[in-house]
């Protein structure tokens, strides 16, 4: 008899979930991305050069869906292809309480000025090379109209000595406001993180304060757009802010050595009918740690490229590039890195 119970139970809980699924209006979708590039990497100090062809399933191909539950309740989730296995990409859901939205899970940050569409590594966007993005990752995020607020979940490297550990006291803090015009819009963002290195034996502590103040924007005139922005931080490598150069703040014996670092980027592009589109972008970042004997560790990129679009969802992107690593910290070049090739995609 009471395994009869548990069945019915069991039952009807999925006929109560199904109905609920069933209700709720799902919109699912996908994106399959192939990057097809050549790339030629002068490797400096006299090393030899390399050349590869490259063709991957790129990370950010994917899966989800938009779902509306009612006016006030709707959600997302989204899966990619991260090294050929599933990873979460979004995953929350949000309450419209009439002056405002509350979203509980994981989205992008409000710290993201996402404004490039380079393709190459991916879909990079310039993130790592002079755009601002503070990723993806768990929140609390109140919306209001254009200006965001969110309680993030804290993150700690391990880039310390050994023998320490972390305490961290409160999360991670983003907020960003965007002022609209007819034809252009303006984002200020910005983000804070504080938490303490504990040395295990003799409890002396340091804080390890992070923080990201950044600008940016976008104008059209007519088929044409122009979009840049320009951002500052300190020790951003342990806030982990999406960046290519070494931001992680140093340890030197009983000092703590903050790292400074900034970066931006500009693009502009075109398009000349509803089959074919252009683009170019440059971007700079930088970090520096605050200690006379460190040089700035420092990259720049630029790009041109064109969408070719074939038909609705379906479109191909040839972009050409280079990523200029300069110089580390310790005054050593790095290697730069040429590229051309096509990100192929198709919607559906």
């Amino acid at each position: 008899m009471k395994k009869l119970y548990l069945l019915g139970a069991i039952a009807g809980m999925v006929i109560f979930f199904a109905m609920n699924a069933f209700a709720a209006d799902w919109n699912f979708y996908g994106s399959a991305r192939i990057s097809t590039f050549v790339t030629n990497t002068d490797n400096k100090n006299g090393l030899v050069d390399t050349t590869n062809y490259e063709q991957n399933l790129q990370s950010n191909a994917r899966i989800g869906a938009k779902v509306k539950v009612n006016d006030t309740l709707a959600g997302r989730f989204e899966y990619d292809a991260s090294d050929g296995n599933a990873n979460l990409r979004h995953l929350y859901g949000e309450w419209n309480f009439g002056s405002g939205k509350l979203l509980v899970g994981q989205t992008n940050t409000p710290v993201d000025m996402a404004l490039s569409k380079q393709v190459y590594g991916g879909d990079k966007i310039l993130n790592p090379y002079g755009h601002v993005d503070g990723k993806r990752q768990p929140m609390l995020r109140l919306s209001f109209g254009n200006f965001k607020i969110a309680a993030i979940q804290p993150k700690t490297t391990t880039w310390v000595t050994p023998g320490t550990t972390t305490e961290v006291k409160i999360p991670k803090i983003e907020a960003s406001y965007r002022l609209k015009f007819d034809n252009a819009f303006l984002d200020f963002q910005g983000g804070y993180q504080n938490y303490e290195i504990k040395n295990t034996t003799t409890s002396a502590a340091k804080d390890v304060v992070s923080y990201v103040i950044a600008v940016g924007g976008q104008i059209k005139f007519g088929a044409a757009y122009l979009g840049a922005d320009v951002w500052l931080g300190q020790n951003t490598g342990p806030y982990d802010l999406s960046c290519a150069v070494d931001d992680n703040p140093a340890v030197s014996g009983s000092d703590f050595i903050d790292n400074d670092s900034l970066g931006y980027a500009i693009v502009g592009g075109f398009k000349l009918n509803d089959t074919v589109s252009f683009e170019a972008g440059y971007g700079y970042t930088q970090a520096e740690l605050d200690q006379s004997i460190y040089e700035k560790d420092k990259l720049n990129t630029y790009y041109l490229q064109s969408t070719i679009t074939l038909a609705e969802g379906i479109f191909f992107v040839p972009e050409i590039g280079v990523i200029d690593n300069k110089k580390d910290k310790n005054g050593t070049e790095k290697p730069e890195l040429r590229y051309a090739g096509i990100k192929w995609q198709i919607n559906f």
